[in-house]
């Protein structure tokens, strides 16, 4: 299991140079990736090809960008030339996001998001590896189409999928999932054999499983849990993340949260892996002093023991 690193999940918002820092500390302890979130602050696809030009080895990916903001040539063009800023170290995260997103926020619609995914990953997939496309469809109409970057490949695309169709076509047309609110039980019941199952009837390779778990190493458990209750709140009222913590039967986020001292975060860790998770994604959450300094050296200290 590959050890990642979460950052800017936070409305606050962060300055592209403390992304840069936390990307070159992360490099620097053994990290193999950073992952970052596009929520209401800096644009992750165009920071992580600035945190690609100050770093060499650590493999860089959105967690997760949302799809119907922008349109899929537009995504493919700017996943490019992200990919070629970072040394091709970049993994393209998607994600249809919410329902109170797409429809409150941008005033899109969130009728078939199954579909939506389908038809964009359809059109993206070729554009990333710089082939020529016409697409007529239901809700993307191409004429000529085609990118020349040079020096990329091909882009990888992981996919936030959570549900049964959702993951049969993350199998069937991605590189893997990247989850956030899904549990042990769930991930190993229902995340990983749907995707398998998508991929195995495409004939393609196995695909990546990225777990995001919120992390806190403490001894003091109970108040750790009861301030991350607070924090985590509303994605325990987001639909799609409410029937992932159903499915695991814990009453809130901060339920599937590895919390406690290295013995009780080392178990935690052996589940994931248990569970079919090949790379643990880390966001450690400052609910005490010193937190975020004490838990990142114990992940960066123990990643090898779960490889």
């Amino acid at each position: 299991m590959r050890f990642g690193l979460m950052t800017a999940a936070s409305l606050e918002g962060l300055h592209v140079d403390a992304i840069v820092a936390t990307a070159q500390q992360a490099e620097a302890a053994g990290f193999d990736s950073l992952w970052m979130a596009n929520i209401f602050s800096l644009d992750a696809i165009s920071t992580l090809g600035l945190v690609g030009r100050e770093t060499h080895r650590i493999e860089l990916g959105t967690a997760v960008t949302p799809t119907y903001p922008r349109h899929p040539v537009a995504m493919a063009q700017q996943a490019l030339t992200t990919a070629q800023a970072c040394g091709n170290r970049f993994v393209l995260g998607l994600g249809v996001s919410h329902r109170a997103v797409i429809e409150d926020l941008f005033g899109l619609s969130f009728a078939q998001p199954a579909r939506h995914m389908r038809e964009y990953l359809e059109v993206l997939r070729p554009l990333l590896r710089g082939e020529a496309l016409n697409h007529v469809g239901t809700e993307f109409r191409l004429g000529r189409a085609q990118f020349r970057v040079p020096g990329v490949r091909d882009v990888p695309v992981v996919v936030a999928a959570l549900g049964r169709h959702m993951l049969r076509l993350t199998g069937e047309l991605a590189d893997g999932t990247s989850t956030w609110m899904v549990g042990p039980v769930t991930m190993k019941k229902h995340i990983v054999p749907q995707l398998t199952a998508g991929a195995l009837a495409a004939a393609r390779p196995a695909p990546r499983v990225i777990g995001g778990f919120p992390v806190v190493l403490t001894h003091h458990v109970d108040e750790a849990r009861a301030r991350l209750a607070k924090l985590l709140a509303g994605y325990g009222q987001l639909p799609s993340y409410r029937r992932m913590l159903d499915r695991e039967g814990v009453a809130g986020p901060a339920d599937i949260a590895l919390v406690g001292d290295e013995a009780a975060l080392r178990v935690g860790l052996q589940r994931l892996r248990d569970s079919g998770v090949t790379d643990f994604n880390a966001s450690i959450i400052p609910v005490e002093a010193g937190v975020y300094a004490r838990t990142f050296d114990f992940l960066a200290g123990v990643r090898h023991e779960f490889a």
